[in-house]
């Protein structure tokens, strides 16, 4: 295993942000991980594993640690054997996400369609919990091997014994830094249907059609690119980290506070299945943000919020990651006063 010292962190991030890693290697195999942990052990220092990049904001002064970048390379596709469409695809966690999106439409596997465009690599996954446009990968992940970093040891879990949320799993939560997730299986439906629960792809989509996965995933990338949230050479509003806040969960209660302080209604969906959910909705926190004063373009320096989506804050050039910040408090701090709602903010921040 090559170890690095001193390794700018900020190329490796889709913000282009932060400092240096004191350490870094690349793991490609799993013997290569329990090599990596094993030297962390004997030197006491921290251990970050990173994988695409695409959701963290790295501190200015970097990580003063062992940075382990996840390579693990590999896609297998397995058919059912009792004959069935069903078709289960190995993944190594180091696999770049939208490269493999795009496999599974070609190969004409429901499930994932919805997912096209979004950066980063096939371990994150299942840690967040990803979803766009109608879909989660937690509807479609079917077992997560992972290396134990308490125990030494890998354990695959299933989808069920995961604990998927809204954004949220065991991985971020629970069990925040213990696993290090080196492959992902995905059950799909080969010639099923699109999801079309999103909004714009129902409008896109007129009722009764039945549109290839490829027409729906052509789709969501043009969707993506139209709010800037797809990954562009050059494009200033690529230089993000996507969804910068989460859409709050709120009660009945702080809707009707929140029409009241805006004299309008705010546009709402469910925040998920079953009866617990039937007294809470999702909000947009892009409609929290514009209504808090803070429009397409807003700037503050070097940083700034997209002029395609207020959602994602953007590195205009030469930013900090404490400019992202003093942005992301200055939101939030205004959303809260006007609206009494806590934004939670999406990137993993490392080094600070």
């Amino acid at each position: 295993m090559l170890l690095e010292e001193n390794k700018p962190l900020a190329p490796f991030t889709t913000f282009q942000i932060g400092g240096p890693a004191r350490w870094f290697a690349e793991a490609g195999t799993e013997e290569e991980i329990v090599e990596a942990v094993g030297w962390v052990r004997e030197r006491g220092v921290a251990l970050f594993v990173l994988g695409g990049g695409s959701n963290l904001l790295v501190s200015d002064a970097g990580f003063d640690g062992l940075v382990l970048h996840i390579g693990i390379r590999g896609v297998e596709a397995n058919r059912a054997s009792d004959q069935s469409s069903q078709v289960t695809y190995r993944v190594g966690a180091g696999e770049d996400w939208d490269r493999f999106v795009s496999r599974t439409v070609k190969d004409n596997c429901a499930g994932l369609e919805c997912l096209t465009g979004i950066p980063g690599t096939v371990g994150g996954t299942p840690v967040q919990n990803v979803g766009a446009y109608g879909q989660e990968v937690a509807t479609a992940i079917d077992c997560v091997r992972t290396f134990d970093l308490r125990q030494e040891r890998f354990v695959e879990f299933t989808s069920a014994e995961c604990g998927f949320a809204y954004r949220r799993s065991r991985f971020n939560t629970t069990d925040r830094d213990r696993f290090v997730v080196t492959r992902v299986d995905y059950r799909l439906t080969e010639g099923g249907p699109p999801t079309l629960r999103y909004a714009e792809l129902q409008r896109a989509f007129a009722d009764g059609m039945k549109p290839p996965l490829s027409d729906v995933s052509a789709m969501v990338r043009r969707i993506r690119r139209s709010k800037g949230m797809l990954i562009e050479e050059d494009v200033t509003d690529s230089r993000s980290a996507g969804s910068f806040f989460k859409n709050p969960v709120v009660s009945a209660e702080d809707l009707a506070r929140i029409e009241a302080e805006s004299g309008r209604q705010p546009p709402r969906f469910l925040s998920g299945p079953g009866s617990a959910n039937a007294n809470h909705a999702k909000v947009p926190a892009a409609w929290l943000i514009e209504q808090a004063g803070f429009t397409k373009g807003y700037a503050m320096g070097a940083a700034g919020v997209s002029t395609l989506h207020t959602l994602a804050l953007v590195n205009r050039g030469g930013a900090t990651a404490r400019d992202i910040l003093l942005l992301a408090d200055r939101i939030r701090s205004s959303v809260e006063q006007r609206f009494g709602i806590q934004l939670e903010m999406e990137p993993v921040l490392v080094g600070f």
